[in-house]
């Protein structure tokens, strides 16, 4: 089974890169980007302005597909992962739903969080970790 999903790559002016820290499983306890599963008939802006929405509390304005990634998930299933750049367009940080945490994070200070798998690697071979 395939699970759409889709994540947000969204930096701050002082260039912190927004990071949430799963509070469910998939990867419960470690730090990822904001995002989650697209719903059905949802398209993957709505999908990421809702879980961004729902996780941090901003409402953003979503940009370029910076890469698709897949990653196994519980039972075989496999999920398609889409990340998108984003900007916030309003709101004020506060971690909610499946978040146990939200907060900035100087991209120096990124390496030493337990992050979810692959994440780091996989923005850096996007070049997304360089804010635009």
């Amino acid at each position: 089974m395939r699970v759409n999903c889709v994540g947000a790559i969204i930096f701050d002016a002082s260039a912190r890169l927004l990071v949430i820290r799963r509070g469910r499983p998939p990867d419960e306890g470690l730090w990822s980007i904001p995002g989650g599963r697209v719903e059905p008939g949802e398209s993957d802006v709505a999908a990421v302005r809702r879980e961004v929405l729902e996780e941090t509390g901003l409402r953003v304005t979503v940009g370029a597909l910076m890469g698709t990634v897949e990653r196994p998930g519980p039972s075989g299933a496999t999920y398609a992962i889409r990340d998108y750049r984003a900007t916030v367009a309003s709101g004020t940080l506060t971690a909610g739903d499946d978040a146990a945490d939200a907060r900035w994070c100087p991209l120096d200070e990124l390496a030493r969080l337990p992050l979810a798998h692959g994440l780091l690697d996989t923005l850096t071979e996007w070049d997304a970790l360089r804010p635009p």
